[in-house]
């Protein structure tokens, strides 16, 4: 269950078109910012701001990727798995389901937090 102030920041989240967007493309597979940007026919700036604010809410991780030629690059996983709003009592309470992290994605973290 979350608190009334996360109710609101949830669920204002959620009613933004990108967000949501954002969401169900990387629900599907991991994406970088830009491919993400070009699915979702956003700009860069417009993506990264969703990315930051789904994150602050743990509904899209992210992972380190290497490119052969040496480049590095953040691909993103939606977390979001259901959300269930409950009206009980006159009160509305938000369970949000998220996905399990893999052990590896785990892992990573613990090195990155190494860092």
């Amino acid at each position: 269950m979350t608190s009334d102030g996360d109710l609101d920041e949830i669920t204002d989240l959620l009613d933004d078109p990108y967000a949501r967007d954002i969401l169900a493309k990387a629900s599907s597979e991991p994406m970088s910012a830009k491919m993400l940007s070009e699915r979702c026919d956003a700009s860069l700036p417009t993506i990264y701001r969703r990315i930051e604010r789904l994150q602050e809410h743990d509904l899209l991780t992210d992972q380190q990727r290497f490119d052969p030629d040496g480049h590095h690059y953040k691909t993103y996983e939606a977390r979001l798995e259901q959300v269930t709003i409950n009206l009980e009592d006159g009160t509305y309470s938000v369970e949000i389901t998220r996905t399990e992290r893999e052990a590896a994605d785990r892992f990573s973290d613990l090195v990155e937090d190494l860092k």
